[in-house]
């Protein structure tokens, strides 16, 4: 059964979880994102070297809770050219007309990061 998504996509935080690489625990996250069909994008500003970006390397299994709704994902970095300019131009064009500030250094220089949203919890 597809899963609908549709009433999260205008929601403006989802909640991270991975788990700690060294610790084992779980470790959360609140952090702006936007969806496009099934996948779920992020841009880390700390790019490789934040702690959640390291963690879900270590293990891509995570969860994300967007609403109070729980999914299972699987993590990865963006890494192919098409996706990784639909990853920035989406969160970019999501956040830009809610923030005073310019996002566009960030929508370039951040690490493009996808959750494909696997089952809902």
């Amino acid at each position: 059964m597809p899963m609908d998504l549709s009433q999260f996509v205008d929601v403006d935080f989802c909640y991270l979880t991975t788990t700690g690489r060294v610790t084992g625990r779980p470790h959360t996250i609140e952090i702006w994102f936007a969806l496009y069909g099934r996948t779920l994008y992020m841009l880390s500003g700390g790019g490789a070297n934040a702690d959640w970006v390291k963690n879900l390397l270590h293990t891509p299994e995570v969860t994300v809770r967007m609403q109070g709704v729980h999914f299972t994902g699987r993590g990865r970095i963006v890494e192919q050219a098409e996706e990784d300019a639909l990853a920035r131009r989406i969160v970019v064009a999501k956040y830009q007309p809610r923030d005073s500030e310019d996002l566009s250094d960030w929508g370039q220089t951040a690490l493009p990061v996808a959750v494909n949203l696997l089952s809902r919890m």
